[in-house]
């Protein structure tokens, strides 16, 4: 589902290497760019009422606040793609357009409508959540939520490779990318809502990984299943749970035949496919990315959100036998993932209640997350040697 062009949009310029010095300094360097913006922000507060006053009477923001107050937010972006490690170099402090390889483009001045203007708080609010839920609740310079996460797990991959993982840097510049559409909103550059669709605003080969998610359901939704969901879920839950203790003796036999063997035993493979794939039908129901109640199987090929697993292939011993702790920096970034994933799936619920349908961006968050979370099972289940991709998709 390909999003429209939004008139706030990230570009993203960088090369993925990393100064070892700069990164192991990162925070000490950022205190006088975390200074100046806090000290600009108590000046951009007073400007967005002044700003919103006016645009209230002229219907749009004037060129002037439209000026300062992209410049803001645009040095916001850089400060936090810097302290991310999701580009470089050292950012300057005026917020300059093109001055740095994580920059925001944002379009000229539009006319918006009064109404919209006037409830502009109040409209923002659910983005403001979901922003929150991607920056940590800090705004987006590094302290929890997918953006701190990130950048952690950055932060000791660029100490020891000198480079930035592009799976991180992607999930990286996505989430900046929302966040800084959500201030533009609330500061009136745009009328257009935040698109919280995942497609990449960075340009790179996309991977052709063992697990992948093929989803083709629509928009529509019943209001009536929607307002019961969790009601219809509770067979499934008790189903999993079931499941779940098979699938945990399954995964042991199969870590051991995969130790021995060198590869997963193909029966084992498919009992624990069938449970992963499973696991995705029941929570893109619950989470109201698919519609239609999924059956009790996980037979491929029935769902309309589906997780596609190759076939048992040869392994690494070595990999084999640690994959729990290589598999624990996948798991808190699935972590971080699945707070913006609940908070939209809380959105679309609202949205799809009131109008039978839920929106383009909710849904491929929605996406997006089940993949993740499919390929970090999967990786667990020893169904793939391949490592999860956190990057959204090209």
């Amino acid at each position: 589902m390909e999003p429209e062009q939004h008139p706030i949009r990230l570009v993203v310029a960088d090369d993925l290497r990393r100064s070892r010095l700069t990164v192991l300094f990162r925070l000490l360097l950022s205190l006088p760019h975390l200074v100046w913006l806090w000290l600009w922000t108590l000046v951009v507060l007073l400007a967005a009422v002044v700003a919103w006053i006016a645009a209230l009477f002229a219907g749009r923001l004037p060129d002037p606040f439209h000026r300062f107050l992209s410049a803001y937010v645009r040095y916001g972006t850089h400060v936090a793609a810097y302290l991310s490690l999701a580009a470089n170099p050292f950012p300057g402090f005026v917020g300059r357009p093109g001055s740095f390889p994580v920059d925001l483009e944002v379009a000229e001045p539009e006319r918006q409508n009064r109404w919209s203007i006037f409830f502009r708080p109040i409209l923002g609010i659910p983005a403001l959540l979901l922003a929150a839920a991607f920056s940590g609740g800090n705004g987006g310079g590094g302290g929890g939520g997918a953006i701190g996460t990130s950048a952690f797990l950055g932060w000791f991959a660029s100490l020891v490779r000198g480079r930035m993982p592009g799976g991180l840097r992607g999930l990286l510049a996505y989430s900046i990318r929302y966040v800084a559409q959500t201030y533009g909103y609330l500061l009136l550059l745009t009328s257009r809502y935040p698109d919280a669709h995942p497609a990449a605003p960075v340009l790179e080969r996309p991977l052709d990984h063992p697990i992948r998610l093929e989803a083709r359901e629509d928009l529509r939704r019943s209001r009536l299943t929607v307002l019961f969901r969790l009601l219809l879920y509770l067979p499934h839950l008790v189903w999993l749970l079931l499941w779940g203790i098979a699938a945990f003796l399954a995964a042991i036999a199969n870590w051991f035949a995969a130790l021995v063997r060198g590869r997963p035993a193909p029966p084992l493979h498919r009992f624990l496919a069938a449970y992963v794939r499973y696991l995705t039908h029941t929570s893109a129901f619950v989470y109201l990315v698919a519609n239609p109640f999924p059956g009790f199987t996980g037979r491929p090929g029935t769902y309309p959100v589906e997780l596609l697993i190759a076939e048992p292939e040869r392994q690494n011993r070595w990999v084999t036998g640690f994959r729990l702790l290589l598999a624990l920096p996948a798991i808190l970034l699935l972590s971080a993932l699945n707070a913006a994933f609940g908070i939209s799936a809380a959105l679309a619920w609202f949205h799809s209640l009131v109008l039978g349908r839920t929106r383009p961006g909710l849904l491929g968050l929605g996406a997006y997350s089940l993949r993740y979370a499919g390929q970090v099972y999967a990786y667990l289940l020893l169904l793939t040697v391949r490592y999860p991709h956190s990057a959204p998709p090209a």
